[in-house]
């Protein structure tokens, strides 16, 4: 390897795209190198922040990384457009072999190496199967059996992504026990697999031995709930479940009661604070309640952002002064905070804080 290829990828250099395979309906897969040829490090389950050139201006969105690091010379994001989908639907008409993109990253908790265990259950539904791609990808290399049971629900069977791969997969390696689970049948093709919603039913015959297992999950949020709750409800310890979700958390239900913690200092309405953007050289005096990403734009300051709800990271700044009162998601750990870095979009200045930006 040459001397400008040593070491592993950072995201001050631009990803290549290689290649752009279709998976199923609106479904594709976008393979990535670095054009220095360094391997990337990661861990099976992180994601990448990837910034798209939309028309307006860039546009960031956050992708989990669906190739296993135990194949580290490019890596793999598996995107679905939904209906009102900007970025992924850029992506998917638009991305070709030899553009180059902007990325930060690889970030992220939601990984098996963090919680070790020698079973598991994956449950996921649509393009929440992409973490658990990763992770299977990662153990099957190793070459050795395993104990998975991977369950994954879709709408039709010809929606499931990466159904052909993963039955080969278990074809080549024991204990990759594979379940799919599907609302409706296709036009003219039989189905003889598990039909309707995940419940407690199904998850007691797909692996009577759940309590035993390490389960990861991921989907939309009414469906990880759905999950938490039949897991609770069969006594399931809760420690060893653990979940990934790009969807904005859902508020709490009508009746229940939220205690905050007795020491938060929390926002307030109608109480004023000064941010300074040092860089910028701009001061600006806003409600304790506007958040700092807020504040940036309204003055004219880009800060990168993604998710807007605290989970990827993107919106990271350091806080040079003064105090924030920040509710992330899990984009930020806390030696970086104890660096003083905050994540702007779920950030707000309390009395004077300068920023650098």
């Amino acid at each position: 390897m040459s001397k400008q290829a040593a070491g592993h990828w950072t995201d001050e250099e631009r990803l290549e795209c290689v290649s752009v395979l279709p998976e199923s309906p609106d479904v594709v897969t976008v393979c990535f190198q670095a054009p220095s040829g360094r391997p990337f490090a990661f861990q099976a389950g992180q994601f990448v922040t990837l910034e798209l050139p939309v028309p307006g201006g860039p546009l960031y969105r956050t992708y989990t990384i669906s190739s296993p690091p135990s194949r580290p010379l490019s890596i793999t994001v598996t995107i679905k457009a939904q209906a009102d989908s900007i970025g992924t639907r850029w992506i998917i008409e638009n991305m070709r072999p030899g553009m180059m993109l902007k990325a930060t990253g690889p970030a992220g908790r939601f990984t098996s190496a963090a919680f070790p265990a020698k079973k598991h259950l994956f449950i996921s539904a649509g393009s929440g199967i992409t973490p658990m791609m990763s992770m299977t990808g990662e153990i099957y290399d190793r070459g050795r059996s395993c104990d998975i049971v991977f369950v994954n629900c879709a709408r039709r069977p010809s929606e499931i992504i990466f159904k052909r791969r993963l039955e080969h997969m278990a074809t080549r390696i024991e204990g990759l026990d594979l379940k799919w689970v599907v609302e409706e049948n296709d036009a003219f093709s039989p189905w003889t697999g598990y039909q309707g919603r995940f419940n407690q039913l199904m998850l007691g015959l797909m692996a009577p031995d759940y309590l035993e297992r390490e389960v990861f999950c991921c989907g939309p949020e009414p469906f990880m709930q759905a999950v938490r709750e039949a897991l609770a409800g069969l006594g399931f310890d809760m420690d060893h479940y653990h979940q990934e979700s790009f969807g904005a958390p859902q508020q709490p239900e009508a009746g229940l009661i939220v205690s905050p913690e007795p020491d938060d200092d929390l926002p307030a309405e109608g109480t004023m604070a000064e941010i300074t953007f040092d860089i910028s050289g701009v001061t600006q005096s806003v409600p304790q309640t506007e958040t700092v990403l807020a504040a940036a734009r309204s003055a004219g300051i880009a800060i990168p952002s993604g998710c807007t709800f605290g989970v990827c990271g993107t919106c990271k700044v350091k806080k040079v002064e003064g105090e924030v009162h920040m509710v992330h998601n899990g984009g930020i750990t806390e030696e970086e905070i104890e660096e003083g870095y905050i994540l702007a979009c779920c950030s707000n200045p309390m009395g004077k804080v300068t920023i650098d930006a």
